[in-house]
């Protein structure tokens, strides 16, 4: 007999799957129900709906054969005609985005080809090399081609649970006993809306959840004080302060760094996250192609910072005005509050202008409206997609602000072009070398996430993306397994 079991989380909104979106509440859905061509590994992929794939040598066309068997909730085979029609959809401008994602997609591979010359092969055809076309694609849900027009109001996918209830607090998914992988190995499971995390934590105490995502500091430590399960992952999400290096003072690569110099990163994070995280040396993180250990942060160091500001010609002293977001991150106003102290230390007078709506926060952002710096944070998987929307001077992105440098406009067009794994790596870590150097962000940390674990879910850990999957091939999980993928950490209360 299989059990039922209880998840709570921030939000049970889903939206439209085709949304582009990096949410994980909106994710521990939308992958519960639907599943990619490609799942990601690590670094990494692994096949998914499709069970092998190859690129031509020309760089621009990639063939994937479809897994046999596969099935819809509604019955239908899968087909790559329902490949086709979703990655369609997928680059559809009338799609529209979430905080100023509309026509990410569409930038890359809006004038692709995708067609079906078989039933069980999809082929895309990239108006350019693009090396990392999987880390779009793992990205983009596959749906039947019949249902595609009834989202999101109807959900119809190949994953291991289909939609029972939704509803604005509450979405229960029931096992889907037609998947590939063969039934979850789990009865319903009721996904709670709940926006408080330290409630969310005290509803697995009480067994009202057997899972509470993301409870933050307070809620871990109410679980571990009464002898409780937390699960932690050091999180690929990146808290940053974009520079605008369009204009103003930090169009100057010294005030940027100096910037850098300025701010005890430590000190911030103890003081306004508890502890719970882990500081930056660059723009992405050890989950991401690319990360070069070897790279050091910028300590704290207010000496430093002043001689870079003097030879900038800020001796006596700069103001900056802060744009700064009331929530994601909801530390940003505390974290405006740390920057505004440590800076007049190095004669940096910072003023934060604060912005309630976050969607027309986004669109400020995206239309490279801000003041000197803007609170963001910089949350794809991919390195590919960092640079072209934050980095690269030559593509101008929805994040980009102002950023130029020759060198990582060249070498991100050459490891568009290097489709060897451990070569495109050796490129990254150049790019990330040179990012650090130039400072156009002020890096401060990737937060730790804290999942409590209910007794009947002991021995579970979130998946290195930070989502949720419960049954057979989730990390781990009743029946599921144990597959332990690092960095995760199991604690326990006494």
């Amino acid at each position: 007999m299989t059990e039922n079991y209880t998840v709570t989380q921030g939000t049970v909104q889903a939206g439209d799957p085709h949304v582009c979106s990096d949410g994980n509440a909106r994710n521990n859905l939308v992958y519960s129900v639907y599943e990619a061509l490609v799942a990601r590994d690590g670094v990494g992929f692994k096949p998914c709906l499709a069970r092998s794939w190859a690129v031509e040598p020309d760089g621009l066309t990639w063939g994937f054969q479809l897994r046999e068997g596969v099935r819809f909730h509604n019955g239908d085979r899968l087909k790559a005609s329902d490949v086709v029609a979703s990655l369609r959809r997928v680059v559809d401008p009338r799609i529209g985005g979430a905080y100023g994602t509309q026509g990410v997609y569409a930038g890359y591979i809006g004038d692709a080809e995708f067609t079906a010359p078989r039933g069980d092969t999809v082929r895309i055809r990239t108006g350019e090399p693009m090396a990392d076309l999987l880390d779009l694609l793992s990205e983009m849900p596959i749906g039947p081609e019949a249902e595609l027009d009834r989202l999101p109001g109807e959900y119809v996918g190949t994953g291991p649970f289909q939609v029972g209830k939704m509803s604005r607090d509450e979405a229960v998914l029931e096992p889907f006993r037609g998947h590939w992988r063969g039934a979850p190995g789990v009865g319903e499971v009721a996904w709670l809306a709940e926006p408080d995390p330290v409630e969310r934590a005290r509803m697995v105490l009480d067994r009202e959840a057997d899972l509470a995502c993301i409870v933050g500091p307070k809620g871990k430590e109410l679980v571990l004080g009464d002898g409780g399960q937390v699960a932690s992952l050091d999180s690929g999400l990146c808290i940053i302060f974009l520079l605008n290096c369009m204009r103003g003072p930090c169009a100057d690569r010294r005030v940027r760094q100096a910037l850098n110099y300025g701010v005890d990163v430590q000190d911030i994070i103890r003081s306004v996250v508890q502890g719970e995280a882990r500081r930056l040396s660059g723009f992405v993180t050890p989950h991401h192609l690319g990360f070069d250990p070897d790279t050091e942060p910028y300590l704290h160091d207010p000496g430093r910072a002043r001689r870079l500001l003097s030879e900038a010609g800020y001796g006596d002293g700069m103001r900056l005005v802060m744009d700064v977001p009331t929530s994601m991150p909801d530390e940003a106003p505390q974290l405006a509050s740390a920057l505004e102290r440590q800076y007049a230390e190095i004669g940096v007078e910072a003023e934060a202008v604060h912005h309630g709506d976050r969607p027309a926060y986004s669109e400020m952002v995206r239309g490279k409206r801000i003041h000197d710096l803007c609170c963001f944070d910089s949350s794809p998987r991919s390195t590919f997609r960092v640079l072209r929307e934050k980095l690269h001077s030559g593509l101008r992105g929805p994040w980009w602000m102002g950023y130029s440098s020759p060198e990582v406009d060249r070498l991100t067009w050459e490891a568009q072009r290097t489709f060897g794994y451990d070569a495109r790596q050796r490129i990254y870590r150049r790019i990330y070398r040179t990012v650090t150097g130039d400072a156009p962000w002020l890096f401060l940390y990737r937060p730790t996430y804290h999942w409590a674990v209910g007794k009947r879910l002991e021995g579970w850990s979130p998946d290195p993306d930070g989502l949720v999957r419960i049954g057979r091939g989730g990390t781990r999980g009743p029946r599921g397994g144990p597959r332990v993928v690092p960095p995760h950490l199991v604690w326990r209360g006494s």
